[in-house]
Formats: C-alpha cells, sequence, structure tokens
C-alpha cells in the first residue's frame, strides 16, 4: 500500500495556502449563518466551543467566545483544529460542487495514481485535512474524478501527523503490517513518524516546498519514481 499526504505531496502548497484557505476565510461566516442549526454543526460547534474552553484554561490570548472569531484565530495561527478541518470541509465542498474550486494536482499525480492501479497498489491519503475535503480535491480535481482510484482517506481524528501511533492505528485500519505501507511526505517530521511505527517512508520534493532537514529517508521528486 501506498500513503500519500496531500499539501506540498500530491497538491501545490501554493493551491492550499492561496486559494482553499483564503475561500474558506471568506466563506465561513455565512455558512455558519445558514448551518448553525443543523445537527452537524451543532456537534462541530460544540467541538469547538471544548477547544476554546481548553485554550482559555491555558491563558491563551483569545478573542471573546463566538464561533468566528475564534476561526479566525485558530486560522491564523495554521492549528490542526478538528473543529475547523471539518467546517472547512463543508465550505470547501460547496465551492467544489458549484464549480468555483477546481482540486489543483501536480500532473504526476493522475498518471501515478493508474499506474498503482494496473499493478494492484491499493492508495490512501493521510491529511490533516478533513476526509471531506480530500474526497472532494480529488472528485473534482484538474484531473477529472480521481477517487475510484483511492482505497482509504485518513485525517487526524487517527492522530497528529508527527505521532508514531497515528501510523500505526492506520495500519491496522487496513489489516497491514506497518512494513507493508510506504508513507509519501514532504515534511521530513511526519517521514520519522511513520518511519517510527515501522513505515517504508520517502520525501518528495516538489517547486514550492520548504527545504528539508538532512534525513535517512528516500528522496524522490516525482510520485511516478515510485514505480512498481
Amino acid at each position: 500500500m501506498i500513503l500519500l499526504d496531500i499539501e506540498g505531496t500530491t497538491t501545490p502548497i501554493a493551491f492550499v495556502a492561496g486559494i482553499l484557505f483564503p475561500y474558506a476565510r471568506t466563506h465561513l461566516p455565512l455558512y455558519l449563518t445558514q448551518h448553525a442549526d443543523t445537527p452537524e454543526s451543532r456537534r462541530i460547534l460544540a467541538s469547538l466551543r471544548a477547544e476554546y474552553d481548553h485554550d482559555a484554561e491555558a491563558r491563551r490570548q483569545l478573542p471573546d467566545w463566538s464561533p468566528w472569531p475564534y476561526l479566525a484565530w485558530l486560522m491564523d495561527r495554521d492549528r490542526k483544529s478538528a473543529a475547523l478541518k471539518e467546517l472547512q470541509g463543508f465550505v470547501w465542498e460547496e465551492g467544489y460542487r458549484d464549480g468555483t474550486l477546481v482540486g489543483e494536482l501536480f500532473p504526476d499525480v493522475a498518471a501515478a495514481l493508474s499506474l498503482w492501479r494496473d499493478a494492484a497498489i491499493q492508495v490512501g491519503i493521510y491529511s490533516s485535512g478533513s476526509v471531506r475535503a480530500q474526497q472532494w480535491l480529488f472528485r473534482c480535481s484538474t484531473a477529472g474524478d480521481l477517487t475510484p482510484l483511492l482505497s482509504w482517506h485518513f485525517d487526524t481524528t487517527v492522530g497528529a501527523k508527527r505521532n508514531a501511533a497515528s501510523y500505526t492505528r492506520i495500519a491496522a485500519d487496513v489489516c497491514l503490517p506497518p512494513g507493508g505501507i510506504l508513507f509519501v511526505s514532504d515534511v521530513a517530521a511526519e517521514l520519522d513518524a511513520a518511519r517510527q511505527a515501522g513505515m517504508a517512508t520517502a520525501l518528495i520534493v516538489r517547486p514550492g516546498n520548504a527545504a528539508q532537514p538532512d534525513s535517512c529517508h528516500r528522496v524522490i521528486s516525482s510520485l511516478l519514481d515510485l514505480r512498481p
């Protein structure tokens, strides 16, 4: 099995930072107004309030409680908040559905996914973005609907990406030994955690990615470098 990160691996960081995040910031207030009374939104907002209370107990400098100012505060700090990520996923879904958003992929992604499918290699995604956000990015991508080529989606509900236990959980979920999984990411610290859990790793270097410290991970510049 091959497990892929998204930002900086399948998708340019510039698309996430320059398109998706500003879109969410612009559209979240209206989404909250229109959907605040749905059961799903009430559940997410309860989780958000619990996170706010935890930050308040830690004596962090917070805005007065209200969902939108706190969400903006979280986004300003690039907090990997499960509630924020879930809400972003719903907002982006609306953008993908109406054609405003198209998921940008590096040119090698579709070819690599097809190659691995033909070789009977299953592929999963592990990203800090919600599973919903992942699915819509690949469903409405620049290469068309690639979701049939993906077998699994994981987000940080399984744990943080720099925590080895997260990768152990993923391996258990897909019923494979960790050694039967190759994790590809642009972040060495994530790969360190995956390797600690027993996975094989590859560091992908893409235009626009941040430089990474020297490591023992295999370095590639394209997913097509991982030919069966």
